[in-house]
């Protein structure tokens, strides 16, 4: 009897590590996408102003864009890379999530990425073509 309750025991706390630190990886998941998109709007804002102004194209300044969205990375302690193509600019941030009870099993940290896009829109309420 005594292997049984102890493999269940173990299976037990095996699926609650699941279920709590999932929860947690999952949590840590939104946070990282949310702050990937934040920094991606916050390079979007590197616009080239005086081609907007003679021609009213909308473009980036690449090497703007790409300090502005790794300042916004700066500000929240959040490890990432920051790339600038064309109108475009991707973020994607790594976070590691420390786990609660998979850490009795030895799994000590989830790692999850998140990425978020953004690109110059011009309009006042609505984004024009």
């Amino acid at each position: 009897m005594t292997p049984f309750i102890v493999i269940l025991a173990v299976a037990i706390v095996m699926f609650a590590g699941l279920v709590a630190d999932g929860g947690l990886a999952l949590a840590a998941k939104v946070r990282a996408i949310g702050e990937a998109q934040e920094a991606a709007r916050a390079g979007a804002q590197a616009l080239d102003l005086a081609t907007y102004r003679t021609s009213g194209t909308v473009r980036l300044v690449p090497g703007q864009a790409h300090a502005l969205a790794r300042a916004y990375l700066g500000s929240t302690g959040d490890a990432g890379t920051v790339t600038v193509n064309d109108d475009t600019v991707t973020v994607t941030v790594t976070v590691h999530q420390r786990t609660q009870l998979l850490g009795l099993l030895g799994v000590d940290s989830l790692t999850v990425t998140g990425t978020g896009s953004a690109h110059p829109a011009r309009g006042v309420l609505t984004p024009e073509p």
